[in-house]
């Protein structure tokens, strides 16, 4: 098997589909990228059994189809070490293979593309298209309250759910909620709740950009599989049951703050340096004219913010971890952010003030 193509046309496929190359597998294969030679295109896959990457280039020329698999970091960190617009060519003999550019040559030894895992054909029983932007942003406003490494398997993901016209995206790790919705007036679909693993969503995020170009997605009983012109991902699903997070969502709550975003978001990032290192609490204290954020920390050292607001009902202090305040924050687009609460044993429900895309719920702490 031989043929040569640009560098910069096997850089972006490689780069692609390196997130799905397995670190530190007891299977060798894993660590390497199935390269696939048919006429005049060149395919790459890389799976960790768990995910599975599949991109795409042109190549110039190809004087037999083939495949053959090679140790993806080694290839990767040649081709990006190589000159821009270097050509590189492969030959493969047996087990090996060799690459070469200019005055350059490497030898690295290859594993039988035979051996190479792939995941099983399926078909996809609920598929839908939506511009990457939109998925992006799907994701992105809820990804950082999944769990991490909980024993709760099944939140160590996050739960896709499609309904008629409208597609959300929903994680919690026990401590905090937060849903986003997209509607379509266009899409029509049947009531489907999938979760999708932590890694395969981070993957997502590094896969998509945020430009209107569309993106095919397909949910089968065992696997989600996005298909793009450059990229086809596919990651297994977790199989559990997603909590019923209706039944959390606060309804009592009867006092509205609205603030300035940024503001907020500054007086807390100050406060949180004298917070609890382990903890990161933070108290509010919500008044008729004003809003008091305190923290200290175990060597008495002690921080105090005041933010002028308008908040017409009674007095309410409320704890928090700063940080999961903060991670809303940042989520959201919008300038004004609005807080909902009831009192100080409740969870707080904070929201855009102008769009009902996204809801985060925060649970309050005891400090």
């Amino acid at each position: 098997m031989k043929f040569s193509l640009n560098r910069e046309l096997l850089l972006k496929p490689l780069l692609l589909v390196s997130g799905a190359v397995e670190r530190k597998s007891t299977l060798p294969i894993l660590g390497n990228v199935l390269i696939e030679v048919s006429e005049q295109s060149l395919t790459l896959t890389a799976t960790d059994l768990e995910l599975e990457m599949v991109a795409y280039a042109d190549i110039d020329n190809a004087e037999a189809n083939g495949k053959l698999t090679i140790p993806a970091r080694k290839l990767l960190d040649i081709c990006k070490s190589l000159p821009d617009g270097a050509l590189i060519s492969f030959e493969s003999t047996d087990d090996t293979v060799t690459i070469s550019s200019g005055r350059s040559k490497y030898s690295l030894s290859t594993l039988p593309a035979t051996d190479f895992p792939n995941i099983e054909e399926w078909k996809g029983d609920v598929e839908f298209k939506l511009s990457k932007a939109q998925l992006l942003r799907l994701i992105e406003s809820t990804h950082f309250s999944m769990a991490n490494q909980d024993v709760r398997y099944y939140l160590n993901g996050m739960s896709i759910e499609t309904e008629a016209n409208e597609i959300r995206s929903v994680a919690t790790d026990g401590h905090r909620l937060a849903i986003c919705k997209i509607s379509n007036d266009e899409l029509q679909l049947p009531n489907r709740q999938v979760i999708v693993p932590r890694k395969g969503i981070l993957e997502i995020i590094r896969l998509l950009d945020p430009v209107d170009e569309e993106v095919q997605v397909f949910l089968g009983s065992n696997h989600i599989r996005i298909i793009d012109t450059e990229f086809s991902f596919t990651s297994k699903l977790v199989d559990g049951r997603f909590p019923d997070y209706r039944r959390v969502l606060p309804r009592n709550g009867d006092k509205i703050l609205n603030a300035d975003k940024d503001q907020l978001k500054q007086v807390l990032s100050r406060a949180s340096i004298l917070s609890n290192e382990k903890f990161k609490g933070v108290r509010l204290n919500f008044a008729d004219s004003e809003l008091k954020i305190t923290a200290n920390n175990p060597e008495q050292e002690q921080a105090e913010e005041i933010l002028e607001v308008n908040f017409p009902y009674e007095d309410v202090e409320i704890g928090f971890n700063v940080n999961y305040v903060l991670d809303v924050l940042n989520a959201i687009k919008e300038q004004g952010v609005k807080f909902t609460l009831a009192d100080a044993n409740s969870s707080v429900v904070i929201e855009g003030q102008d769009s009902n895309e996204a809801l985060y719920v925060v649970m309050p702490m005891r400090l």
